[in-house]
């Protein structure tokens, strides 16, 4: 049982709010030290998974795509696809809402950077809303909800960082992650339509857009299209890997960027210092979760958890409901890189003595990992929404807003749950 109260330990120190890497490598050190039987020598085989992950190609993608959506961010992309599709929804009430979660999800199949698409359309769209009369529980709501989408729409960083930890093709996530993107962008747009009309005033006729020609609108979508299909379009087709549509991808933004004459070097050193900061971050959580995974199986915690559900349980469905519940409560309180690394190397071994797909438990995963975004008190897509909004939206209304959409995240992870087809349709 030490074990599990080194999980418990790593769950209350991050709930504290001390950086995720100090405790991961404190703790494991910790508990090293304090139990003979394991000791130091455990951390011989650690230089050995360091260089695993230095030399792991797949991983390489995550900072190619980081850069790529901090590019995208610089590139005035977000702005005039937002205009362009609040002028084609400027006659439906509640339309620059739908607009606001279809140019969401191109960004996401674009970027696949969440914190670049709540900040870009927090600063571009909620001005525009709460001038129309929208209600601010639904506007704020919508975006850091559409800001999401590129936790689930490929190509997506927690696509890639499961697939490293489960040992899966990103190439498929990203094929299996399709469906239920679009399922829970239909399911946002559903919502806000049927919200517009049971209550006219919250979501009104945008009077305040200006009239875009079809020519401008074709203009702004097309370059971001031709990116999206450029991308996951080489990756679906088998004709470069992940990490190599990434690398592509960055010198896509950047054309991109200099098309629209965003292109200097203050938004290169911008990208290049967010991309290192970010990568950083992600890689030394990465090393320090091999540390804690090291003692913690040592302990024999990942074998007492496997018999709990093998033996003790027994039942597929009830461990997937487990497995899903545990995350959800988790996203309340530590955000998906914690859990990527912590909860998801546990259920692995578990999910293979059962039998179940790996590319679909993965994508469940994902959904359910969106929802921590959306979660308060921590969900960072709200932080990001309410440090752009600053006084002009409570945080009260901001979580008054997004419960509807978090019931939809669950919607969405129930459908799925029920029709796995939807994750196979393009395997």
């Amino acid at each position: 049982m030490i074990s599990m109260f080194m999980f418990v330990v790593v769950l209350a120190l991050l709930m504290v709010g001390i950086p995720v890497a100090f405790v991961f490598s404190s703790v494991a050190i910790a508990f090293a030290f304090l139990t003979p039987h394991v000791g130091f020598d455990v951390f011989s085989v650690l230089p050995f998974r360091i260089y695993g992950i230095m030399s792991n190609s797949t991983l390489m993608a995550v900072p190619l795509f980081i850069s790529m959506g901090l590019v995208l961010e610089k590139s005035l992309m977000a702005e005039k696809l937002l205009f362009a599709m609040s002028s084609a929804f400027r006659t439906v009430r509640g339309g620059l809402a739908v607009s606001v979660v279809l140019v969401g999800a191109m960004l996401a199949a674009s970027t696949g950077v969440v914190s670049a698409s709540v900040v870009m359309m927090s600063v571009i769209a909620l001005p525009l809303m709460l001038r129309a009369g929208y209600d601010k529980g639904l506007a704020s709501a919508t975006i850091a909800s559409s800001g999401t989408l590129g936790q689930i729409i490929p190509p997506s960083i927690i696509l890639i960082i499961l697939g490293d930890v489960m040992s899966v093709s990103v190439g498929e996530l990203f094929m299996g992650a399709v469906l239920p993107g679009l399922v829970l962008v239909v399911l946002y747009i559903i919502y806000i339509l049927i919200f517009s009309y049971l209550k006219p005033d919250a979501a009104p006729v945008a009077k305040n857009v200006k009239e875009v020609s079809i020519k401008e609108i074709i203009i702004a979508m097309v370059p971001p299209l031709l990116l999206m299909v450029s991308i996951l379009g080489s990756i679906f087709a088998g004709i470069a890997s992940p990490t190599e549509s990434a690398a592509f991808g960055v010198v896509g933004a950047l054309l991109l960027s200099a098309f629209n004459g965003s292109l200097n070097f203050e938004m290169l050193k911008y990208a290049t210092l967010g991309s290192v900061k970010l990568s950083g971050m992600i890689f030394m959580i990465l090393i320090a979760a091999t540390a804690f995974s090291l003692v913690f199986n040592e302990l024999g915690g990942s074998d007492l958890i496997l018999e709990f559900f093998s033996n003790d349980i027994g039942d597929v469905w009830v461990f997937i409901a487990v497995a899903m519940l545990s995350i959800f409560i988790l996203g309340f309180f530590i955000d998906f890189i914690e859990i990527s690394f912590i909860i998801v190397p546990i259920l692995v071994p578990v999910m293979h003595a059962f039998g179940i797909d790996p590319v679909w438990f993965a994508i469940l995963i994902a959904l359910n990992l969106q929802a921590s975004f959306l979660t308060p008190p921590f969900g960072l897509s709200l932080f990001f929404l309410k440090g752009v909004a600053g006084d002009s939206i409570k945080t009260a209304e901001i979580y008054r807003g997004i419960i509807p959409f978090i019931l939809l995240q669950i919607l969405a992870l129930g459908l799925v749950m029920l029709f796995p087809d939807l994750v196979f349709a393009f395997l």
